[in-house]
């Protein structure tokens, strides 16, 4: 799947962008035979409030026929970030194909 793939405030590492990859690619396996026509992915380096340091944050946007689907996910590890966005949207994309054997079925 090809990814266009932003850093803000953080340096884009080979690793991260590598890392990144390889948890997108997992996903096409619950995709199925959905075919995507755009991925947005975004990692953040952000500055919490006064106590609470750096928050990084991690964000993706696939974009299918009829529908969008964005996970939005801080947390204080980067890598942790962008795996709770993995296993987020692995719930998304499941509900959304259910959703459509659904609508197929006639419920």
């Amino acid at each position: 799947m090809n990814i266009n793939l932003k850093a803000s405030n953080l340096e884009l590492t080979p690793a991260i962008h590598e890392y990144v990859q390889t948890k997108v690619d997992m996903l096409e396996k619950y995709l199925g035979d959905i075919q995507v026509v755009n991925c947005d992915f975004e990692v953040e380096k952000a500055v919490g409030g006064q106590n609470k340091g750096e928050i990084y944050r991690a964000e993706i946007n696939l974009q299918i026929p009829r529908e969008l689907l964005r996970v939005d996910k801080t947390e204080a590890d980067l890598y942790k970030a962008i795996d709770k966005v993995k296993d987020h949207m692995e719930e998304m994309i499941i509900s959304y194909k259910e959703k459509l054997r659904d609508q197929r079925r006639g419920k």
